[in-house]
């Protein structure tokens, strides 16, 4: 499957209604409007060890557990403050649109979606060649938090449960896509070769 844009979904999504976290939704203030993909310029020095590459990434969130109500498959949180960060890209544009939500619902606009204009190849590359550090925190978060007396952290537990699941299958081919997408500008066509992951010696 070829690399898909999700920000014309996002810059389609920044007037209307998003999803709440009630399963309904709602129209933030026209003060607040856009401000989830309208960066800021310092969030990316400040993103999230355990954001997937990609174009969303959470950098200084807040800690008020709103996100995995939104856009679970998308979501989770540190262990430590509780912060979001973005641990799977959207696909398509109702996944775009679920977590435009969850970022909208962060009082401290610490979500940007501006990841295209920093990440590159070669950052794309040692993100991959460190995922061992990622899943091992992931499999320890599964491990505590699926025996909480929390319901929100065992709910959470799931979602680690899934970042592993993903770094062991789908990621990599997710991220070969984006590395063409970086490169070339465009999602690759079918049957075009896709950059590897770990280039030979």
């Amino acid at each position: 499957m070829s690399y898909w844009d999700p920000l014309p979904s996002v810059r389609a999504a920044a007037n209307g209604p998003l999803p709440a976290p009630d399963g309904g939704t709602w129209l933030p203030a026209p003060e607040y409007r856009g401000r989830w993909w309208n960066a800021w310029p310092d969030r990316w020095e400040q993103r999230d060890w355990r954001n997937v590459p990609g174009p969303f990434y959470g950098a200084g969130t807040d800690t008020c557990w709103t996100g995995r109500l939104i856009a679970p498959a998308h979501v989770l949180y540190d262990d430590e403050w509780g912060a979001e960060f973005v641990y799977r890209q959207p696909r398509d544009a109702a996944q775009a649109l679920a977590l435009v939500g969850a970022v909208a619902q962060d009082p401290m606009a610490g979500y940007a979606c501006d990841g295209d204009d920093h990440w590159t190849p070669d950052l794309v590359r040692e993100w991959w060649r460190e995922r061992g550090r990622v899943r091992e925190w992931a499999v320890a978060l599964d491990r505590t938090w699926s025996v909480s007396g929390r319901e929100d952290e065992r709910e959470a537990a799931g979602g680690a449960r899934e970042y592993v699941a993903y770094i062991d299958g789908g990621l990599a081919e997710y991220l070969r896509g984006y590395l063409f997408w970086l490169s070339e500008g465009r999602p690759a066509n079918p049957g075009e070769p896709l950059p590897l992951l770990l280039r030979s010696a």
